[in-house]
């Protein structure tokens, strides 16, 4: 940024032992605009000069001169505080429309792999999954913004000892009727009650180990059944995918490595990191503080960390990735620290681009969801019930609206996706209808209906930038002023939520934009008959509802033009 720039000079000259760098990760922005618009502290200078903060900082005021950019500069306590000229900066930052959200070339040439949603085969897509498919599409928006070229690969859970389970419930218990007419929700049923059964017959689940053999070796019977399984769980998965309007570039999952993993427990066993131990295969991590990661069981059977191990290889060879990143709950942290151990291990120096993106559990207010036990929320449901109370909600407030089919979908997904990206990921999230569909809290609805009303206001004027002479000396008043600054902050913030794999830095940007611009709205009349005070203040209502919906759109969500 221009300005900042400017500050790094001005105090390099004065400071020289100080590396310029290091001068620009100082710059802080106050919380409260009267301490200026920037501030450099002076506490990392002491050690330097060996002299008390404040002194330096009283020292920096007297040789730091003065500059056009700048309509003040004062010292307040270790603190130098610079106050910007203001028609400079709105100029600078509103006369460059295509900077302020236009896409950045930080990741230009470089690759990043994402891993996320992942369901598994067989099993319902609820609400549990909600987590890792929207935060890992997130990621991947983000991403491609800076430059990145991505690839994102839903690695399905479509083998393991489940699906011998399955095998055993659907011959026990089983219609190939009632599955081919209720599908998932029947797969489920017999799932369920295989482990109820199974408590009480352990034998079932050597039936079930003895089928996944079957499975690995190649049995006809068994991987009929499984590509049936699979063929029905596609159908459902894609649906839902539909409605959130998220696309993978690859469906590799887990079986996609079966023919991939023998050479890499060769190759494990070649660089002597095999051990036996009670027949099966391991890697000892005991080192590295952590229990020995599992290669095979002792039947031959190969795990999850077979298959990610074999994966994270393959993808590399493929892609040659910069990160490849895996969106999956905290609780699996053990198991990637483990094989990423093992990558590190195997002699790979590309074993620190692997990172795990750990995030909370997400529950009803009813509590925790287990497949097992058959306590399910699914999110098909959980998205057309939003729907619904969306259409409701638009019934009351706005009864002639266009299209308010379109508008509840896009706003009722829309508000479960925001709601569940608003905190910090690793938060566990608790679902409650009262804050997701809240139009006046900091919500998904919130932010889209100030898209709107800056939509309607452009509408109502016939507004076209395009052309149009600016005269920035009248967006120098305060509100006017904090939404500049606000806009201005944008681009940082997506570098930021990308360095830190943070979804949660953009949705809260964005209801700050919304909340500065709101206080712009209410207080400055913007369709008046002064042409010159008019066009200048549609400038600011057009750049800000483009950088909502760019910001939305990161997070995977649309961005109505009526509500």
């Amino acid at each position: 940024m221009e300005f900042k720039k400017v500050i790094v000079e001005l105090l390099s000259n004065i400071i020289s032992d100080f590396p310029e760098n290091e001068i620009d990760e100082l710059i802080e922005i106050p919380s409260n605009s009267e301490m200026g618009d920037f501030a450099f502290p002076c506490f990392k200078l002491a050690k330097i000069f060996r002299k008390a903060p404040n002194m330096i900082a009283a020292d920096i005021g007297e040789k730091i001169g003065s500059s056009d950019y700048f309509s003040d500069i004062k010292i307040v306590g270790a603190y130098v505080n610079f106050y910007v000229n203001k028609k400079k900066y709105v100029e600078s930052v509103l006369g460059n429309r295509d900077a302020i959200n236009g896409k950045l070339d930080c990741g230009e040439g470089k690759t990043i792999v994402l891993d996320y949603s992942s369901p598994n085969i067989a099993k319902p897509f609820h609400i549990g999954h909600l987590r890792t498919t929207i935060i890992g599409n997130a990621l991947y928006n983000i991403h491609e913004h800076l430059g990145y070229k991505c690839v994102g690969i839903n690695h399905l859970g479509d083998w393991g000892t489940q699906f011998g389970k399955l095998i055993v419930a659907y011959k026990l218990w089983g219609s190939k009727e009632k599955i081919e007419k209720d599908g998932i929700n029947e797969l489920t049923n017999i799932y369920v009650k295989f482990h109820e059964e199974a408590e009480k017959n352990p034998q079932l689940d050597d039936d079930a180990r003895a089928w996944f053999t079957k499975m690995e070796n190649g049995d006809e019977e068994a991987l009929a059944l499984w590509q049936w399984f699979k063929d029905i769980s596609l159908k459902e998965f894609n649906r839902i995918y539909d409605m959130l309007d998220i696309k993978f570039d690859s469906y590799a999952g887990e079986s996609f490595y079966n023919d991939k993993m023998d050479v890499v427990i060769e190759e494990l066993d070649d660089k002597g990191l095999i051990k036996i131990s009670e027949g099966a295969k391991i890697v000892e991590l005991e080192d590295d503080n952590m229990p020995p990661c599992l290669i095979t069981k002792k039947d031959g059977s190969t795990l999850y960390a077979t298959r990610d191990i074999t994966a994270a290889i393959y993808r590399k060879k493929t892609y040659d990735f910069e990160k490849c990143i895996y969106v999956t709950a905290f609780d699996q942290n053990l198991h990637f620290a483990q094989w990423f151990k093992v990558i590190d291990k195997m002699g790979y120096d590309w074993h620190d681009k692997l990172i795990h993106v750990p995030y909370g559990l997400v529950s009803m207010e009813s509590g925790k969801l287990s497949t097992r036990k058959g306590k399910v929320i699914y999110l098909e449901e959980l998205l057309n019930e939003s729907i619904e109370k969306t259409k409701q909600i638009i019934e009351e407030k706005n009864p002639n609206l266009k299209d308010k089919e379109e508008v509840a979908k896009i706003v009722g997904i829309g508000a479960i996706l925001f709601n569940d990206m608003y905190n910090n990921r690793i938060k566990d999230v608790v679902f409650s209808w009262d804050k997701v569909l809240n139009f006046e809290g900091e919500t998904g609805p919130y932010v889209q209906y100030t898209y709107a009303r800056a939509s309607s206001v452009l509408r109502k004027a016939e507004y076209d930038s395009k052309g149009e002479s600016i005269n920035y000396d009248l967006l120098t008043d305060d509100l006017a002023f904090n939404v500049v600054k606000t806009l201005q902050r944008f681009q940082g913030v997506v570098v930021d939520a990308a360095e830190k794999l943070e979804p949660s830095f953009i949705s809260r940007y964005v209801v700050d934009l919304a909340q500065e611009f709101n206080r712009f709205y209410h207080n400055c009349p913007i369709i008046v008959d002064d042409m010159e005070l008019r066009n200048a203040r549609l400038e600011i209502v057009s750049i800000v509802r483009d950088v909502i919906r760019e910001a939305l759109r990161l997070l995977g969500i649309k961005a109505p033009e009526q509500m």
